[in-house]
């Protein structure tokens, strides 16, 4: 049996922000933009302000793997 996912448009969207005083873009799939506002919302924080803390948290990544990883690890929550 040979069953095959529908195509699925894989949108990147850009935005740009200000993080600690710079001014920076951030490419991300929309799926990962909404559930960043929904984390953000949650914990009550502006989505700038999530951003800044995981770019604060970050070790060297790329920003836009950091945010990914960032909402799969809290993807439950």
């Amino acid at each position: 049996m040979n069953i095959e996912a529908p195509a699925r448009r894989t949108a990147i969207v850009k935005r740009s922000l200000t993080i600690a005083g710079h001014r920076t873009s951030v490419s991300l799939e929309e799926a990962f933009w909404r559930r960043l506002k929904a984390l953000a919302t949650a914990r009550r924080r502006s989505l700038g302000a999530l951003i800044a803390e995981i770019d604060a948290a970050r070790d060297g990544a790329n920003l836009s793997s950091a945010i990914r990883v960032y909402v799969l690890e809290n993807a439950s929550q």
